[in-house]
């Protein structure tokens, strides 16, 4: 086990298993400039990395995250910063989702606006049954754009658009039903689902897993006949990798696969 950092985002690695966890406690974890580029930068420290498999993401204190920082944002209203703010916001989301590891939100207080975001845009969540989830920026005058963009991308369109245009928060429950997270459990339980599900993944090969990724990503905003052709030429490409050949091996042999990852 190996603990680090001791800023806005501090890392823990454990069993092939690194945990980020955003860490302005007092402040709910809202996302400041400085907090969004040291996110960013923790991405980059593991992208290469092959002994981390899968990426757990959370939130010191009593939220997940409440979203930008408010305070930050009126202190410098300014078009050339928010706009320069926003976009590196965005550089997180899509840094996540090009990330090669596999991403576990673990949501075990409010994650709201940019909060709920990166929620909507790990790979997967799962959510204490006391957590809630919302895009209220339309109660304060700053409608929930760019939270919606990975929002509706996980949860119908109504429901989507229900969230951004009344800012009510979902439970938990809702939540799990609309898509936007797995599963939701009791508190007591979250750690040992979350970290759990972690370590199934982690068993499997990271060389595969982050084809895998790739392609769905990349697939998913193309029309039917495009995702078939990129799909199948992904097939392609993995059948030739090494450890493709050992897991069918493996399967056939009736044992258990040695990745090479």
């Amino acid at each position: 086990m190996k603990d680090g950092g001791a800023g806005l985002v501090l890392r823990r690695d454990a069993g092939g298993v690194t945990t980020f966890t955003l860490n302005r406690p007092e402040q709910r974890n809202a996302l400041t400039r400085a907090l969004i580029d040291e996110a960013i930068a923790a991405l980059a420290a593991i992208k290469d990395d092959t002994s981390v498999k899968v990426v757990v993401l959370t939130g010191a204190g009593p939220a997940f995250c409440s979203g930008h920082d408010l305070k930050e944002l009126r202190a410098n209203n300014d078009p050339a910063w928010t706009r320069d703010l926003f976009q590196t916001c965005s550089d997180l989301m899509l840094a996540m989702t090009r990330l090669p590891q596999p991403i576990i939100a673990r949501v075990h207080g409010i994650a709201t606006a940019a909060g709920c975001q990166l929620v909507a845009t790990a790979d997967l969540a799962v959510a204490a049954d006391s957590a809630t989830f919302a895009t209220p920026g339309v109660n304060i005058g700053l409608f929930c754009s760019t939270p919606m963009v990975a929002l509706s991308r996980n949860v119908g369109r109504k429901k989507a658009m229900e969230m951004l245009l009344v800012g009510k928060p979902l439970t938990a429950k809702d939540a799990e039903t609309a898509g936007l997270i797995n599963m939701a459990v009791a508190p007591d339980k979250l750690d040992e689902t979350v970290y759990g599900l972690a370590q199934v993944i982690a068993g499997k090969s990271s060389k595969i897993l982050a084809i895998g990724k790739r392609a769905f990503y990349e697939q998913i905003e193309l029309g039917l006949a495009d995702s078939y052709a990129l799909a199948g030429a992904v097939m392609c490409k993995n059948m030739l990798e090494g450890d493709t050949t050992e897991g069918i091996d493996a399967f056939l042999g009736k044992r258990k696969p040695v990745w090479s990852n």
